[in-house]
């Protein structure tokens, strides 16, 4: 897949997307990013632990988070977009279901869009990547939580973006899957996700992981947000041995070293 001017081998290896949220209400670390020094000290950290694509979100997706307008969504994204694209080298993910938000954030320098409504949201923001040739992030999300089998449903579900992606124009290389953990699923549903995340594979696209310090480790280990990085490496490694090959993370680098890991014995000859 070619994101921005670099090539990942999704099939062979694995990547590193850091998040770097731009929003005063992220449940994990709003307000601590959202001016422009601090974004950038920020992005600058993250690339230097081993960062290769840089997620940059200006609107909180966590539960009951406040929903604003595109034009205050451009305002928080775009110039850090653009100071990003100006300092380093690394493709940039943007992270906005609003196909308004997405085409400005395209043209600031995002060569990624990440939809966690999966091109479901307004129904036009298939057409706007279709036009710009950029990549895109498809995730699983739903407005209920009234599966029938949640594994099986999210498969489904995730299919109709895969089919709403490809009708618009976007190339098949152009996307990967996100199963969608903490949204629209309850503690168990996240768990059993989490269980067949080899299921994803079915789908024949490359499967990016997101589980960074949610509230599914949270629940699990009963512990704060800040105390989540051991449940996420489990997390993360686990999601390597099914088969993901991108993972979005708060703590490049502790993910990153486990990962490596991993992967060591994974690809170990016999």
């Amino acid at each position: 897949m070619i994101i921005g001017s670099k090539e990942f081998d999704l099939e062979n290896h694995f990547y590193m997307m850091g998040i770097l949220n731009v929003t005063p209400d992220s449940f994990s670390d709003g307000g601590k990013y959202n001016d422009m020094d601090r974004a950038l000290f920020q992005a600058e950290k993250l690339i230097e632990e081993g960062t290769d694509i840089l997620d940059i979100g200006g609107e909180s997706t966590r539960p009951n988070h406040i929903k604003i307008s595109s034009e205050e969504e451009i305002e928080r994204v775009c110039p850090i977009i653009e100071q990003v694209k100006k300092r380093f080298d690394v493709p940039i993910s943007l992270d906005t279901y609003k196909s308004d938000v997405a085409a400005a954030g395209i043209a600031a320098g995002a060569d990624l869009l990440n939809d966690v409504w999966g091109l479901k949201w307004d129904g036009t923001m298939a057409k706007v990547i279709a036009d710009t040739g950029v990549a895109c992030c498809l995730m699983h999300n739903r407005h209920d939580m009234d599966y029938q089998d949640v594994v099986e449903d999210m498969l489904g579900d995730l299919q109709e973006s895969v089919e709403m992606a490809l009708a618009a124009g976007i190339a098949k290389d152009k996307i990967m899957l996100d199963p969608g953990i903490g949204f629209a699923k309850d503690l168990n549903m996240n768990l059993v996700v989490m269980k067949h995340l080899d299921r994803m594979k079915e789908l024949g696209y490359p499967v990016l992981l997101g589980t960074s310090r949610k509230s599914m480790i949270g629940l699990t280990l009963d512990l704060p947000v800040t105390e989540r990085e051991e449940g996420t490496l489990a997390t993360s490694i686990m999601g390597l041995m099914a088969g993901c090959s991108v993972f979005r993370v708060h703590d490049v680098k502790t993910n990153l070293r486990g990962l490596r890991m991993a992967e060591a014995i994974l690809k170990a000859k016999i």
